[in-house]
């Protein structure tokens, strides 16, 4: 059935019945104009005849169609709590409100259906609603030419899910060119061996990369601090290579380093 009163008014609805019946325009003509069916059409002529003066094609609404149970009312807010205070967590990377996580709560765990807007004019209301940031213009560019030039390889020491008890570190591999996560695995401890195993497993799948591209962490370069009073160095930054570096260095993978301070990044 169409939506005459999103097209039409009022008054020009009822014009066209009135030339209608006063055998002025054909009833197929008014249907093609009006974009509904001879049914449809039969209904407003007899709606017209009923009542010409207070005829009207606009939509009236029975009841309130958004109302919801108290109970179901008390689950939004119940998972709203607990999502702020996952947001409020410092040890959790989360942000903003997960307003469809919690319609998918709703049903698992009380089954009740409720929509994300719903949810989201409730969170709005009480109080459980962040403004997105804006975010600043990517301004990254691609410095490679080809899939396998450069591999973007880090770690990242977070709580990865919000009912952990301990941080996780997770090691990922990305390439530079296609932007593809080669690799991706958490870690309760962050080692050598973990990184050489991720270098390993991405040789084995994806083929030797011309280049690794890794921040001054220790794992990855020796980077000696200035001599103190108490104690002379004799070993420069790069005379001795970690073990990571080494296994790169066999497979004849180039090394280029972040200028950034050793750990950037890792939190």
């Amino acid at each position: 059935m169409a939506q005459l009163h999103k097209k039409f008014t009022d008054h020009q609805v009822k014009d066209l019945i009135c030339r209608y019946l006063e055998k002025e325009i054909e009833r197929s003509y008014i249907e093609e104009i009006l974009g509904i069916k001879r049914r449809r059409f039969c209904q407003l002529v007899k709606k017209y005849d009923k009542d010409p003066d207070n005829f009207s094609i606009e939509y009236k609404k029975k009841g309130a169609t958004r109302k919801i149970s108290k109970d179901i009312e008390d689950s939004i807010i119940k998972e709203l709590e607990i999502e702020k205070k996952l947001i409020a967590d410092p040890e959790v990377p989360l942000r903003p409100y997960n307003y469809s996580y919690i319609k998918d709560r709703l049903m698992c765990n009380y089954n009740q259906k409720v929509s994300t807007p719903t949810i989201i004019d409730r969170a709005k209301k009480g109080g459980f609603y962040l403004k997105k940031s804006k975010k600043k213009a990517h301004d990254r560019e691609v410095i490679t030419n080809y899939i396998g030039e450069l591999i973007q390889h880090d770690s990242s020491h977070h709580k990865w899910s919000p009912y952990a008890k301990s941080k996780w570190y997770l090691i990922t591999s990305i390439d530079d060119y296609s932007r593809y996560m080669l690799y991706a695995k958490l870690f309760l401890r962050e080692t050598s061996w973990a990184h050489i195993q991720a270098l390993e497993e991405v040789t084995l799948n994806y083929g030797l990369a011309y280049s690794y591209y890794v921040d001054c962490h220790s794992t990855f370069r020796f980077v000696q601090g200035r001599d103190s009073l108490w104690r002379k160095h004799y070993s420069l930054t790069d005379d001795v290579d970690p073990q990571w570096k080494q296994v790169a260095g066999d497979l004849g993978i180039d090394i280029t380093y972040a200028l950034s301070p050793p750990g950037q990044g890792k939190n």
